[in-house]
């Protein structure tokens, strides 16, 4: 069973830590409050942490539900294991079959949008709302802007960076703020912390991987976008992203041409963190009950 570290700040995380122990490796987990079922999924070198702030306001009225992926958080950091998108996808999906989890409300971000939003295309009756910020569901090698720091960074030099210099938490992170004054040495100390070798760094490095070679993934689900459709979905953008530019919404206005949209000037990559209310209102716009 998986146990809360002594760094994590209770007055902060006050939440009950689950264990979920799948064949992979036993995965943490909250789950939160009663009502709808609000199912978070988190990217890259976010946890369950992140999504502190949205529980403890939608907890009243919603059964808030947030799994650690394999490799992240206080779930478990095997050193080999398959880390792949496909993979924490199908264990979201067993995730989800374990708890019986029926009419979930999706809220999915960054690399999260690719390992939630495969439960919707499959299970589209079982997924009565979506909210969805600062992510993508489709090949970005393409994209010169992608395309470059991903070559660079699958290299020996960037494995370098990212297991023993800590990169995607202590450079990138900092970086995707809007305002990184937001981003207290009291707060990143907790993704610091989640991440504190190179051993559990494996799993950063293996997303940042993912960028260049799980493109067919992403395109299979960006073919069957249109089953997303007749689901209400929030579109909600921090566009002081550093890494996901305001044209990436265009994108998925075009996609999905009912959902509502909602965008938050001064807020970079982790809305969750800098801008937890307009989240939180526009989950509530959804109207869902």
């Amino acid at each position: 069973m998986i146990t809360q570290p002594t760094w994590l700040d209770r007055s902060e995380f006050p939440f009950t830590s689950r264990t979920f122990s799948h064949s992979h490796g036993d995965l943490h987990y909250v789950d939160e409050g009663a009502g709808p079922i609000a199912l978070f999924v988190h990217g890259t070198p976010d946890w369950s942490f992140g999504f502190r702030k949205l529980i403890k306001q939608l907890g009243p009225t919603h059964r808030c539900i947030a799994l650690d992926h394999l490799g992240f958080g206080l779930s478990d950091k095997p050193k080999h294991a398959d880390l792949s998108v496909e993979a924490h996808a199908q264990r979201l999906q067993d995730f989800v079959d374990h708890l019986e989890l029926k009419n979930i409300i999706l809220i999915v971000t960054d690399f999260g949008g690719g390992i939630g939003l495969a439960h919707a295309l499959d299970h589209a009756e079982n997924v009565k709302g979506i909210v969805l910020y600062n992510t993508w569901l489709w090949d970005l090698m393409p994209d010169k802007r992608f395309y470059r720091p991903a070559v660079m960074m699958n290299s020996a030099f960037g494995r370098f960076l990212y297991l023993h210099l800590g990169f995607s938490v202590n450079v990138m992170m900092p970086s995707g703020y809007g305002d990184r004054k937001k981003l207290t040495k009291a707060i990143h100390a907790h993704f610091k912390n989640a991440l504190p070798d190179a051993v559990a760094r494996i799993s950063t490095f293996a997303l940042l991987k993912e960028i260049r070679i799980a493109g067919q993934f992403w395109n299979t689900q960006w073919s069957q976008v249109d089953r997303l459709r007749d689901i209400p979905t929030a579109l909600c953008w921090g566009l002081k992203d550093r890494f996901f530019p305001p044209d990436m919404l265009e994108r998925w206005k075009r996609a999905l041409p009912n959902a509502r949209v909602q965008i938050i000037p001064e807020v970079g990559h982790f809305v969750h963190e800098e801008s937890a209310d307009e989240l939180v209102r526009a989950i509530r716009s959804l109207n869902l009950h």
